[in-house]
């Protein structure tokens, strides 16, 4: 009986500790965007970080799709990857700050590996973008295309506030008011949960359900751990 009830809270609290152990790394199974500003109106750096493969494939490339209200790109070279950009119409020439009219925008930006990067190792893209001076408020979604030796997987899926997280989120960053003076960085008054928000929306429910879980089997292992010493101290 003692056995058993030993044999019992370890197995509690191995599980608990799995459960927590994988919940952060089901929230970082996507491809999210980590912003250096979220200001609208001022110029960010975007880093795309790639976590894994396709179901165990390497990576050939990525083919990041650019909003349309982003209307210029700069991308970073990236060691081991050659870089293209692809130039698509705007739907209504603008002008610049110079008086330049602007018919054409950057589209997409593909990175191809030279050589395959093999699953379960990381890397990230960086984009330099001016954020929109009008797009305090609103969620960039930059479309992300995984193309692998073998398959591919589109991280497109629209993420929709107080809902579960979709399978295949697309990247996004949520924009921030106006800093005061153009300054860089994230808006006056935005919290570092903002700022966090920006490159994933929405909760991932399945990294909020393992953790919690984790600490409930954690915790009711403890108590049968304690209540088996406590009754063979009274034996």
């Amino acid at each position: 009986m003692k056995f058993q009830k030993t044999a019992l809270a370890a197995s509690a609290l191995a599980a608990g500790t799995f459960l927590a152990l994988v919940a952060p790394l089901a929230a970082s199974a996507h491809i999210d965007i980590d912003p250096s500003s979220t200001a609208a109106g001022s110029h960010a750096v975007l880093s795309f970080a790639l976590p894994h493969g396709c179901d165990g494939s390497p990576t050939t490339s990525i083919s990041i799709s650019i909003p349309e209200s982003v209307v210029s790109v700069t991308p970073t070279v990236n060691p081991g990857w050659t870089v293209a950009k692809t130039s698509v119409d705007l739907a209504k020439p603008i002008t610049d700050a110079e008086g330049n009219t602007i018919s054409t925008r950057i589209g997409r930006v593909v990175y191809t590996a030279i050589t395959p990067m093999e699953d379960g190792l990381r890397t990230t893209f960086d984009l330099s973008v001016p954020l929109p001076a009008d797009a305090a408020g609103q969620t960039l979604e930059f479309p992300v295309l995984q193309t692998c030796a073998t398959g591919s997987t589109a991280w497109d899926q629209h993420a929709v506030e107080g809902e579960a997280e979709p399978e295949h989120p697309a990247p996004s960053v949520a924009v921030t008011a106006a800093v005061a003076g153009g300054e860089q960085g994230h808006a006056a008054g935005a919290t570092d949960a903002e700022a966090t928000s920006a490159a994933a929306p929405g909760d991932d429910v399945l990294a909020r359900v393992l953790g919690v879980g984790g600490l409930v089997v954690g915790a009711i292992g403890i108590v049968l751990a304690v209540t088996g010493r406590r009754t063979k101290r009274s034996v």
